[in-house]
């Protein structure tokens, strides 16, 4: 060590104090803190530490005492692990200060880390507080043109993208659920036959897009909500921060899966004509216009249970998937067993419901999820029992998952309602402003 005197050095870190001598700092594992040892004046050293007494030569860490100690106990015994009652990310940047990484965590902490950062990401890391955007108290007086048009687009990216961030948010996320509304009401209603037309058209005459069709009341309120629906779309993705991240969001596809369609229908009447063999077909039409089903879903941009729900199903698609291999392995294993019972033995009496391994897979699914829909049952004495294990089994492998998912269903919940309290705090300040 170039810099100071005396045969040890102390470090300060948040009022704790630890002596060590020059030479162990040369190969401390903390990079920060072998850093000291090639330091050449007082001002290399600052850029390590927040200060310096040069009597003492002592040097201040202005960091968490207790999470500092437990990464000493990594250097000393070579195990580290989080500190208890602190948050998992706090200790994280503490390790990143003092030069250490996650892959120097024990592997139940690693874990732990890494279902914290994934929860973080996924809604926390694009989030600023709400007085950021406007540059903080220090951000009041003068600003540059740039910072002023960063702060319109912040402003309006949230407008769109979060319900509760201010009045006009509110606004605009009832108007367009009321839109969302309306063209929900109109499909359900398209189906009724009393709402064809008195010649009574066919099915594939009522899913083209003519000229007549969009006169009609339901042909108008269509294009309506599909003209809202086309310029919130815009907007938002011109507003956007991330273009690519737009793409690829979940909501986003969604959107592009319930717009596209109508114009994809009337681009196709253009060019075909009203009376080509492809309009008399209308099966196309007809799955491009059951699409706009795919609006209700938008719903999840401004209630909370929605998104409670996707968020809970993104977390834990291990366990679904473990959900989906039990329903599969025992499917597997009672159906063949069920058909063997049933029809494949020379007992005298076949079930030809079921002849066939996938025609009891059907059987067997409706058991195990105790719905029983009764189109087709065991006759046979062992096909009976084995029903009934069948039914047990299903509500004993069905159940197995649900811990976890009810668990993290709460989670995500209380995540959810605390982002829109921050949001409502920051509404209430510009309503009273």
């Amino acid at each position: 060590m170039n810099f100071g005197r005396g045969p040890s050095v102390v470090l300060n870190v948040g009022g704790t104090r630890y002596s060590f001598s020059r030479e162990v700092l040369k190969d401390f594992p903390l990079r920060r803190v072998s850093r000291l040892h090639g330091c050449l004046s007082e001002q290399d050293v600052l850029e390590v530490c927040d200060d310096y007494d040069r009597e003492r030569n002592e040097y201040f860490f202005d960091r968490h005492s207790e999470a500092f100690g437990f990464i000493m106990l990594y250097v000393r015994h070579g195990h580290l692990r989080f500190v208890p009652h602190m948050c998992e990310l706090s200790f994280y940047n503490e390790m990143i200060y003092w030069g250490l990484e996650g892959s120097h965590l024990d592997y139940c902490c690693q874990r732990r880390l890494d279902d914290r950062m994934s929860e973080t990401c996924t809604y926390y890391a694009a989030e600023e507080p709400p007085g950021e955007a406007a540059g903080g108290p220090e951000g009041k007086g003068r600003r540059p043109p740039a910072a002023e048009g960063g702060k319109w687009l912040e402003r309006m990216r949230r407008t769109f993208e979060e319900p509760t961030s201010s009045v006009a948010a509110q606004v605009l996320a009832t108007v367009s659920i009321l839109f969302v509304i309306v063209s929900m009401v109109v499909l359900c209603a398209s189906t009724l036959p009393e709402w064809r037309a008195p010649e009574n058209r066919s099915v594939e005459e009522q899913s083209r897009y003519t000229a007549e069709s969009v006169r009609e009341p339901s042909g108008i309120i269509e294009a309506i909500c599909i003209g809202w629906f086309t310029a919130e779309c815009i907007v938002r993705f011109i507003v956007s921060k991330n273009k690519c991240e737009f793409v690829r969001r979940p909501l986003n596809i969604i959107d592009l899966l319930a717009i596209t369609p109508y114009y994809i229908s009337v681009l196709m009447t253009v060019f075909t004509g009203e009376n080509s063999q492809l309009q008399r077909a209308g099966v196309t039409l007809r799955v491009l216009r059951m699409m706009r089903i795919f609006w209700v879903i938008k719903l999840a941009r401004h209630f909370i249970g929605l998104q409670t729900l996707g968020l809970t199903l993104k977390r834990c698609y291990r366990e679904m998937v473990m959900l989906l291999v039990f329903i599969c392995v025992a499917m597997a294993i009672f159906s063949a067993l069920s058909q063997l019972l049933e029809n494949g033995l020379d007992l005298g009496t076949k079930n030809k419901d079921y002849a066939s391994i996938p025609a009891a897979c059907w059987w067997v699914i409706i058991s195990m999820t105790t719905v029983g829909y009764g189109d087709m049952c065991p006759i046979t004495v062992p096909g009976r029992i084995l029903g009934g294990i069948c039914v047990v089994s299903g509500i004993v492998l069905l159940a197995l998952p649900i811990t976890f998912i009810y668990h993290s269903f709460v989670q995500c919940y209380h995540e959810l309602k605390f982002r829109s309290a921050r949001y409502s705090r920051s509404l209430s300040a510009e309503f009273l402003n």
